[in-house]
Formats: C-alpha cells, sequence, structure tokens
C-alpha cells in the first residue's frame, strides 16, 4: 500500500504534538520491526521518539542450547529435520554450525511451508522419523496443533514435534519486570491478537501499568499506533487500544485457541536474553507423548552461551540497538550471520543492516 501523505503528515503533526520528553516505545513483533525498518518510519519520528525491538521473532529468541540439541538431533540415524528455512542458518553457541552446515556434512534436513508438508513428508517416506521444528508464538501454534492431531488420525507414528513454540505474554511480563527495562509502551502485535484477542494483551496496562496499541502492518497502521502511543504516554493514560479491529476482535479467535488447548501446556521454557520463564513455552499434552520428539530421541539440552560477543539477547530486549553490537556489520552480515537476529526474515539487525540509511 503506497503512503499517503496527507494522512501521514497529519499524524506525524499529532506526535510532534505529543511533547517533547524522550519516549522509548517498543514493537514486539518481528513482522512490525521489518516494516519500520523498510518503510523509513523512524527517520520521519521527531528525535525524542526512540523505536526499540521486542521479543517478538521466533528464531531469535530461541537460545544457543536449543539450537544445538536440534544440530545432534539431527545427526541421529534415520532423522529427517523438517523446518522452515529461516531455521537452516540460525548457528549454535559454536559459530559457523547450523541445520545447513549439518545437512552439507549428511544430515537430513528438508526445508517446509507449514507444519502439515512435514506431515505428508513423514507419509510420504515411512522409513524416515520426521522431526518438525516446531518455531514461532501464538500465531503458528494452533497449525503445528492440528498437525499433530492429522498425524495421530492418520497413524502417521513416524512423525513427531521438537516444540520450539512460545507464548508472549509471559515474555512481556518478565521484560517489563527487568531492573533495566526502560520502555514507555508497546506496540503489540497485530498477528498474535488475531489469535489471542485483545484480552490476550490487556495485562500490559493492568498488570504493567504501560499503554499498548496492537496494529496492523501497512506503514500507515504502524504510525497511527505510534501516534496513539506518544499520546497516551504524554497524558500518563495507561490503557490498551486497538487500532487493527479489521483482523483482531477481543475474543481472538477461538477455534485457534481450542486448538491450543487441546494438544499444549504451557512449561517452563527459555529465551534468549530473558532466561528462563514459567509457563512460557508451548509442550504437547502427555496424551500426545508418542509425537513429542524430546521424548522419542531422549534429547538432552546442555547450557551453552552465545556465540563469541554476539549481542542478540540484548538487542531483542530493547537494551541496545542492532548497530550497538561490535560485531555488526563487520563479523556478523546477511552473507555470514553470527546471530540470529542477522539470520531471520523478522530479525532486527537483518532489517537494520538491509534498511540502513532509511
Amino acid at each position: 500500500m503506497p503512503w499517503n501523505k496527507e494522512a501521514a503528515e497529519t499524524l506525524l503533526e499529532r506526535i510532534r504534538e505529543a511533547g517533547c520528553s524522550p519516549m522509548r516505545l517498543m514493537e514486539v513483533c518481528g513482522s512490525h520491526t521489518m516494516a519500520i525498518a523498510k518503510s523509513g518510519i523512524k527517520s520521519l519520528l521527531p528525535e525524542n521518539i526512540s523505536l526499540l525491538s521486542g521479543p517478538g521473532c521466533p528464531v531469535c529468541v530461541t537460545p544457543a542450547e536449543e539450537i544445538d540439541a536440534v544440530l545432534e538431533l539431527a545427526m541421529e540415524p534415520k532423522v529427517l529435520i523438517a523446518s522452515y528455512g529461516d531455521m537452516l542458518r540460525v548457528p549454535g553457541s559454536r559459530p559457523g554450525d547450523s541445520l545447513e552446515r549439518r545437512r552439507a556434512l549428511g544430515a537430513g534436513v528438508e526445508v517446509v511451508y507449514s507444519a502439515m508438508d512435514a506431515v505428508e513428508l513423514a507419509a510420504e517416506r515411512p522409513e524416515a522419523e520426521v522431526v518438525f521444528l516446531g518455531v514461532g508464538f501464538e500465531t503458528t501454534a494452533p497449525g503445528t496443533a492440528a498437525a499433530v492431531l492429522e498425524a495421530r488420525d492418520r497413524g502417521i507414528r513416524n512423525f513427531s514435534l521438537y516444540s520450539l513454540l512460545k507464548s508472549v505474554e509471559p515474555a512481556l511480563r518478565a521484560l517489563t519486570a527487568s531492573e533495566d527495562f526502560m520502555v514507555q509502551g508497546f506496540i503489540c502485535p497485530g498477528h498474535v491478537a488475531s489469535i489471542i484477542g485483545e484480552r490476550g494483551f490487556r495485562f500490559i496496562p493492568e498488570d504493567c501499568g504501560l499503554p499498548g496499541v496492537i496494529a496492523g502492518f501497512e506503514p500507515e497502521e504502524i504510525l497511527a499506533a505510534i501516534c496513539r502511543l506518544t499520546e497516551l504516554v504524554s497524558k500518563g493514560e495507561a490503557v490498551l487500544e486497538n487500532c487493527y479491529r479489521r483482523a483482531v476482535r477481543p475474543e481472538g479467535n477461538p477455534l485457534a485457541r481450542a486448538m491450543l488447548d487441546r494438544c499444549f501446556q504451557l512449561g517452563r521454557d527459555k529465551w534468549r536474553g530473558l532466561g528462563e520463564i514459567d509457563g512460557s513455552g508451548f509442550k504437547l499434552r502427555e496424551e500426545f507423548a508418542d509425537f513429542d520428539a524430546e521424548i522419542k530421541f531422549e534429547t538432552e539440552v546442555k547450557a551453552a552461551g552465545e556465540p563469541g560477543p554476539c549481542r542478540c539477547g540484548d538487542v531483542i530486549c530493547g537494551r541496545i540497538r542492532p548497530e550497538n553490537c561490535p560485531m555488526f556489520g563487520k563479523r556478523c552480515t546477511p552473507e555470514d550471520p553470527v546471530g540470529p537476529c542477522m539470520v531471520s526474515s523478522e530479525g532486527a539487525c537483518a532489517a537494520a543492516f538491509k534498511y540502513r540509511g532509511l
């Protein structure tokens, strides 16, 4: 959608009128991060408005030790890892070690576009143990649940799920409770909100005392969300507003939420940059244990740190900007990434590198 110059100027004027006090606003969604960078929104804002990226890129928040465990699993005989494309280049704790490298060494790795594709792959390859890497938040988790149910109903026993799926709310609660948190308002992810509804983000004003605006993904929609946030912050109003009503209802998507509850329960999980958070990871319920790759293959996750001086964890928590990482654009580039934020199509570092100067 092309910019409406008159509408954009009106929104920018309202932002300027909201006040000159410094404001740090955070977009949670990786799709918002990429849209903001591509449209050059940051360059249009007054100097007092800072936009920071949050833990909304599912590839980026997956910790290095989980990647290490997946890399070891990929080398198991007969195992065929089915994954979204972004995950293939994400390094573990050892620089340069990734699913892409393991595939070059002979591991079975296939790119799929959905969890259902992985189920079909398992049906076509009965001699292989197909393990789908479930990555994402509430947006992709229902489709993954549907794939598990499909595999069970069709008796496809050589399909299993390695769940890296995570829930947004616990992460934002942990982030706002951290001592170095200095953000005054959230641009809430429209895709996640379409599943969990407006109600799923009411904790931001009610429990965290901060304003939040659910936004769409066109540049003007994002700018409108920023405008409302600046006005709410300047007035000291902690409320939640839905600026994406064409896709987000108060109750969200009941069918998708029911699918989540049917297959998953929330358990303790680790996030890059945030550490372990109770009730933040989607884990298969006991009745689906036969489809749980961690149980089937007795995977072991060993403690590991970031690869080298990579500061992806600080980037996705809004502590630093991508450009403040000493590796950004030097040792770490899209062609030779060190951290996941430079790999993912929704990564803050990838967005900053691709659209630098805008």
